[in-house]
């Protein structure tokens, strides 16, 4: 069974951890974030899921409810901003050469490939390599700190020189840096990678700078395994009803790394 977890604010500011599963949600005793949970996870050398099972239980609590009434947060924060880091690959999607590769193309149909159908070919070939071996590298982008991730629900904004806000549906995994440097995975989320497709179309050197731009997660955290394949629909929704949506696809089925 699968178990989320998501955060909470109540109206006077407390912080909560919610826990979730096919059949229920409740509010997790001792902890009153991701980050504590899994911290002591950490130091006690087993698993998030082993740690939350050993927590008790605070009460039931209405997920849709909370959600609706603005009290989740993104499913993960640090108390200071800068400690937290958004960060991206790109070009690792099997559909997602064609479009960045007509988006920025340097040579006609047949002459040299272009920078990224190279990176994105060098990808499929080695981006899954066998034990032992040295896997090819992804495109890599930084998108900002922790005060550029808005909380579910929340308003996407752009710099006043932003020539574009598009959507990008993705999959984040989600670490944390152990006492000792190690990288500890808790588990993955929904993301919106908001970013700037037209600074990036005028010349594919400014991929940098369209993606310094705010970026979403789902509320939940997936704590385990992820599905080899997910699929979803993005939309935008003006009164209640579908302005524009368009599906998407992904999970590690769908990607060359």
């Amino acid at each position: 069974m699968m178990v989320r977890l998501l955060q909470h604010r109540s109206d006077d500011g407390v912080r909560h951890l919610i826990a979730a599963d096919d059949r229920e949600a409740w509010f997790v005793a001792g902890y009153s974030d991701v980050r504590s949970l899994a911290s002591a996870a950490i130091d006690r050398r087993e698993s998030l899921a082993a740690t939350l099972a050993k927590a008790g239980r605070d009460g039931a609590v209405d997920v849709a409810q909370e959600l609706a009434a603005g009290r989740l947060l993104a499913p993960i924060d640090h108390p200071d901003s800068a400690h937290l880091i958004l960060t991206g690959t790109g070009l690792t999607h099997l559909g997602s050469a064609e479009g960045r590769d007509k988006m920025h193309k340097a040579a006609a149909a047949g002459e040299a490939l272009t920078d990224s159908m190279r990176m994105f070919l060098e990808g499929v070939e080695g981006g899954k390599p066998a034990p032992g071996q040295i896997g090819q590298q992804p495109e890599w982008f930084y998108k900002g700190d922790g005060t550029h991730l808005a909380a579910p629900g929340a308003p996407l904004t752009m710099p006043d020189f932003a020539q574009d806000g598009g959507e990008e549906p993705e999959l984040a995994g989600i670490y944390l840096i152990g006492p000792d440097g190690t990288p500890w995975r808790l588990g993955f989320c929904l993301a919106n990678e908001f970013s700037d497709h037209v600074t990036e179309r005028h010349n594919y050197l400014w991929l940098a700078h369209s993606k310094l731009r705010q970026a979403a997660l789902g509320p939940e955290l997936l704590v385990g395994d992820l599905p080899a394949e997910v699929r979803g629909t993005s939309r935008i929704l003006r009164g209640g009803a579908p302005l524009w949506e368009k599906p998407f696809l992904s999970g590690e089925a769908n990607m060359s790394h």
